[in-house]
């Protein structure tokens, strides 16, 4: 492997990675790293698109708040020049994961129906923003509150279901008639799941991305033969090792749309770096929606943004009776 030095400026956490943990730790900047600028330095020999003071993405592991990392020069996306660093912080897993679901996995067309679950969460949010945006699809965003579904509808859902008050199946039921929607992105699993498969269209597709409600359903493969549907996983951090370059056109496109403005990440809370037990704690108790932000101050390095630095902490999707 050939490795680079950078400066951390920025990190994201996935709530994801703290849960089912028997480590007596906390995970801190798993998967996601943003810097600025970087590139302190290159190995010898290393062919890299990247140079010195670069804005880069990364994702070099566990290593999210220290003040330097290094990382395998193959693992890094250049951020393009009208794409903020809060922005890229909130790209890789939630918009990766998103663009990966609906344009790789379950295909959706324009004019088609998608129905997402956890919407208010950072995957939620995304795939609203990319079916509407780039897809021109019509959006159904689930959740598990009023607030959080008013938040999906700001996004650009066209429109929206509590499914704590009721049966999933028969609102969308409702919005949809009896034809179904044809697209499932879904976050949930449990009977969320079971509802949300229900309300798949004849040759519909449902993606499974997660299981914030901490349930995992088992698929009735009757429902599968009578609609002629399809249900598929999607672990989007897993082609990273299984297929890099769809894993590393997903992030790329997400960079470019960003740069187009045609995707909108969504920011939550913003904390100061001496209030960082604060933000874990408003990320593990499921407060937050879409990305929280966590400012770190760099002296050494030229304001941006208004701040030096940021270290942007990730929530995933929200879990059980918060979703």
């Amino acid at each position: 492997m050939n490795f680079v030095s950078k400066d951390v400026c920025c990190s994201a956490l996935l709530l994801c990675f703290l849960c089912r943990s028997e480590l007596m730790f906390i995970s801190v900047g798993l998967i996601l790293l943003i810097f600025w600028p970087v590139m302190v330095s290159i190995r010898k020999g290393i062919n890299s698109p990247s140079h010195l003071g670069d804005r880069v993405i990364g994702l070099p592991g566990f290593n999210g708040m220290a003040e330097e990392c290094i990382i395998d020069h193959k693992n890094l996306w250049q951020i393009p020049e009208k794409v903020s660093l809060r922005e890229a912080a909130a790209l890789p897993v939630s918009y990766g994961t998103a663009i990966f679901a609906l344009e790789h996995r379950a295909c959706t067309q324009p004019g088609e129906t998608v129905l997402v679950t956890a919407a208010a969460g950072a995957t939620g949010l995304a795939v609203i923003d990319v079916a509407t945006n780039i897809l021109q699809a019509k959006v159904i965003a689930a959740a598990g509150s009023d607030e959080k579904c008013q938040l999906a509808m700001q996004r650009g859902a066209q429109s929206s279901v509590n499914y704590s008050r009721g049966s999933l199946k028969e609102a969308v039921g409702k919005l949809v008639g009896s034809g179904g929607v044809n697209v499932v992105i879904d976050m949930v699993g449990g009977d969320v799941f079971l509802e949300a498969l229900r309300s798949l269209a004849y040759e519909g597709r449902i993606v499974v991305v997660g299981f914030a409600g901490g349930t995992i359903a088992s698929i009735p493969a009757n429902l599968l033969l009578l609609k002629s549907a399809t249900a598929m996983g999607l672990y989007w951090g897993r082609y990273r090792h299984q297929n890099f370059p769809i894993f590393s056109r997903t992030l790329s496109s997400a960079l470019q749309y960003c740069q187009e403005g045609r995707i909108q990440p969504h920011i939550g809370e913003v904390f100061k770096l001496e209030e960082v037990n604060d933000a874990f704690l408003h990320v593990t108790q499921r407060k937050s929606t879409g990305k929280c932000d966590h400012v770190l101050y760099c002296p050494d390095l030229d304001t941006v943004e208004s701040e030096r630095l940021l270290l942007v902490i990730t929530p995933g999707e929200q879990v059980s009776q918060d979703v």
